[in-house]
């Protein structure tokens, strides 16, 4: 008994110690909200989803509900672990609490790692996107130029870097809104492009032409385009007000879930889903039907703010977790330290030379190798969902004080997990991402390996 008073003792402590923190930091609700949908929105929804319509067709609709419905789930997870326990290393630490020290380590290094390819391939395409005007420039200069540009914004500390991402994500939500807009100008008859003759019977009929296993198959190509929440649990804890972290979730959700699926229902009603190309972006294909001057180069603009953005939140995001992984002695204990301005330039640092490496591989690997490697580095962000779920349910019976409770937990939590790995095994039914899942848990499993040699090794010395 006296050590369940101990430990709330010392939640409520830690609480009001980053409750304190945050207000200094002053970043609202709905900053954090822009924060996430910032770092979640990327190049890959406005590029990738035309492969996903063609996997899976009209169904692609249910895939995105299902897979945001499971992206609540998970957010609903650690919002309660955030209120009832605001910890800086977020979802990694209540790993550590719920199983112990070795899945807090494998949880951060696994989201540090699979961070690193992300941004690099952000990098790449971002690079690849700008070549689109200027082609005569090498695609290194760009690459390395975003790079430099994302680590002067986190530079900047957690407030700029907030306002920041705000912004773009405010871009990118503006674009989807007003394609949104004219799909209902148009559905409702207001305005009638010349070429549209489509109606919205025969774009969604039959719904599942690919049948069940094409939609299986594509819903690992939806859940990327949700990869990057948890960067929300790692900003959570510079908010003004931990309990507005449920709001900020539940808006950014929300704001997700519906600019997603309405987009890709008016790319279906504007077009025949089986004219849709996945070597060209959707929207492309959608918005001929417009005739707007320029809108390759509009959407190549937008795209890269997508990348871009993402590639920040990232950045930000596997920079804090590795100051958990410090503090906790999973990493060097000089990779916690900050700057006068809140910065951690030897996480940054770090993580630069990670980047760099990895930016290197992106150059020389072949084509086919390095996109294993980046599908496996968003199938290890979808697997570290399983453990944040998992940390969920164990540290409930805890009864940890809190004012905000998952709704239909544990059932919930569980039905999440089933649904992930469900998920992933159907991305073994494609070569690509078939590779992506076995480098992915190959990869976990270099990790769970380093720290035992690494438990090991501190043994052998505290036995010396």
């Amino acid at each position: 008994m006296d050590n369940d008073l101990t430990f709330k003792q010392a939640v409520n402590e830690k609480k009001a110690d980053n409750l304190e923190k945050g207000a200094a930091s002053g970043l609202a609700w709905w900053q954090l909200s822009l924060i996430g949908i910032g770092s979640v929105i990327g190049a890959g929804f406005f590029l990738g989803t035309g492969l996903s319509i063609k996997t899976a067709g009209p169904a692609i609709l249910i895939n995105y509900l299902l897979v945001g419905i499971t992206a609540f789930f998970v957010f609903s997870a650690i919002s309660e672990m955030t209120v009832a326990d605001p910890q800086p290393g977020s979802f990694r630490t209540y790993a550590k609490k719920a199983f112990g020290n070795s899945m807090g380590f494998v949880s951060g290094w696994v989201y540090w790692t699979a961070g690193i390819f992300i941004m690099s391939s952000e990098a790449v395409a971002l690079g690849t996107f700008t070549r689109f005007w200027f082609p005569h420039i090498p695609l290194w200069i760009f690459t390395a130029g975003y790079v430099v540009i994302a680590f002067g914004i986190n530079l900047l500390g957690v407030k700029n870097f907030g306002k920041i991402e705000s912004l773009f994500a405010i871009v990118k939500l503006s674009t989807l809104v007003i394609f949104i807009f004219f799909g209902l100008l148009i559905l409702f008859h207001l305005i009638s492009p010349q070429s549209f003759t489509f109606d919205v019977r025969s774009s969604i009929s039959p719904m599942f032409p690919t049948g069940i296993k094409g939609m299986w198959a594509a819903l690992i190509f939806v859940f990327f385009t949700f990869g990057g929440i948890e960067v929300m649990g790692v900003a959570s804890t510079e908010l003004k007000n931990q309990n507005e972290i449920p709001k900020a979730g539940i808006a950014m959700i929300i704001a997700l879930l519906a600019v997603y699926v309405l987009s890709l229902f008016f790319i279906l009603y504007f077009v025949p889903w089986t004219k849709i190309n996945e070597s060209e972006s959707p929207f492309v294909t959608a918005l001929t039907i417009f005739h707007i001057p320029y809108l390759d180069s509009i959407l190549n603009l937008i795209i890269i703010s997508a990348a871009f953005s993402t590639m920040v939140g990232a950045l930000f995001s596997v920079t804090n977790i590795m100051i958990s992984l410090a503090e906790d002695r999973d990493a060097p204990k000089a990779l916690a330290k900050k700057n006068q301005h809140g910065v951690p330039i030897q996480s940054l640092f770090l993580t630069g030379i990670a980047l760099a490496v990895s930016l290197i591989f992106s150059f020389f690997l072949p084509g086919k190798i390095y996109e294993y490697i980046t599908t496996a580095a968003g199938v290890m962000l979808i697997l570290n969902w399983i453990i944040i779920l998992s940390s969920q349910i164990k540290l409930r019976k805890k009864e940890l004080p809190g004012t905000f409770k998952m709704f239909g937990s544990p059932f919930t939590s569980f039905l999440g997990i089933a649904f992930i790995l469900v998920t992933v095994l159907g991305g073994l039914m494609t070569a690509t991402q078939r590779m992506g899942v076995f480098i992915s848990v190959g990869l976990i499993g270099v990790i769970f390996l380093a720290h035992w040699l690494f438990d090991r090794k501190l043994g052998v010395s505290s036995k010396g």
